[in-house]
C-alpha cells in the first residue's frame, strides 16, 4: 500500500461511520450528501490532528514496510472522526436554529 491508498482509506472509512452513525441515530441524519461531507471532514480532522501521536499514512508505511497495528489505529481514529463529526454538526445546527 502507499501512503495516498492509506489516505483514501481513512477517508472512505471516515465516511462509512458517519453513515452508520446517522443510520443508527436518525436525529443526526444529514442525509447522502451531508453525511458523506461530515465524514470526509470529521475524518480528515482526526487523522491530522491525532496522526502526530504516530499513526498517520507516513508512519503506517514507513522504511516501505507495511504497519497493521499502526493502520488499525488509524481505522478506528477515522472512523469515530466520521461518527463525531455528524453528531457534532447536529448539535451545531440545532444551536443555531434555536437562537
Amino acid at each position: 500500500m502507499t501512503d495516498t491508498l492509506i489516505s483514501l482509506l481513512s477517508i472512505l472509512i471516515g465516511i462509512t461511520g458517519a453513515y452508520s452513525t446517522a443510520r443508527i441515530f436518525k436525529k443526526y441524519s444529514f442525509g447522502i450528501i451531508g453525511n458523506t461531507i461530515a465524514g470526509v471532514f470529521g475524518s480528515i480532522l482526526f487523522i491530522k490532528s491525532f496522526g502526530r501521536l504516530g499513526f498517520n499514512p507516513q508512519s503506517i508505511m514507513e522504511f516501505g514496510e507495511f504497519h497493521l497495528i499502526l493502520f488499525i489505529i488509524n481505522v478506528v481514529v477515522s472512523f469515530l472522526g466520521g461518527s463525531l463529526a455528524v453528531i457534532l454538526i447536529s448539535k451545531l445546527k440545532h444551536k443555531m436554529n434555536r437562537s
